[in-house]
């Protein structure tokens, strides 16, 4: 796996002060993607055990609030497999801390239905996530005003709520309660 660049105080993407990665190679080429380079799979640097350590380290302030990975699509099967290791370390260092992940794919059909059926990992990958932002970018749905979102048909799920309902559980903001 590449990526193209990873922000040590991201605070667009997720609550409080986090650190991004943004991961190269994404199919769904969704018209108006704010990253478009980062549909080639080739983009960027390679994704390395010190790629990884200098994460685990970017995340150790107490001020971080944890690790959001984007791109590029994160699911994409040779990214998700490259990010499995990542997740397991940052739960293990920091079980505090929170990990998201923006993906085009659907949460229910996708992620829990496919996905989940190819790839044997998916449970434990799913366990180590907080939150998913799904749905792809949608040009003509795009809404500035949205936290945390580009476009109205995404979706910001409760990835542990859902998975112990067994339904699609929307995360709720604290801000905006």
């Amino acid at each position: 796996m590449n990526y193209s660049v990873i922000k040590k105080y991201d605070i667009a993407d997720g609550p409080g002060v986090r650190v991004a990665l943004f991961v190269s190679g994404c199919t769904h080429h969704c018209e108006g993607c704010f990253n478009p380079e980062t549909w080639d799979f080739q983009y960027g640097e390679p994704f390395t055990e010190a790629v990884a350590d200098e994460i685990l380290k970017a995340l150790s302030p107490d001020y971080i609030a944890g690790l959001t990975l984007l791109g590029g699509e994160p699911l994409e099967p040779v990214n998700r497999q490259a990010l499995l290791p990542l997740l397991r370390a940052v739960k293990a260092a920091y079980p505090q801390k929170s990990i998201w992940c923006y993906t085009g794919y659907l949460f229910d059909a996708d992620i829990l239905g496919r996905f989940s059926v190819q790839w044997k990992e998916m449970e434990e990958f799913l366990s180590y996530l907080d939150v998913i932002v799904d749905g792809e970018f949608i040009l003509a749905r795009k809404d500035i005003s949205l936290r945390f979102r580009g476009s109205d048909n995404q979706r910001i799920i409760d990835v542990q709520e859902s998975l112990r309902q067994g339904k699609t559980v929307l995360w709720e903001d604290e801000e905006n309660r």
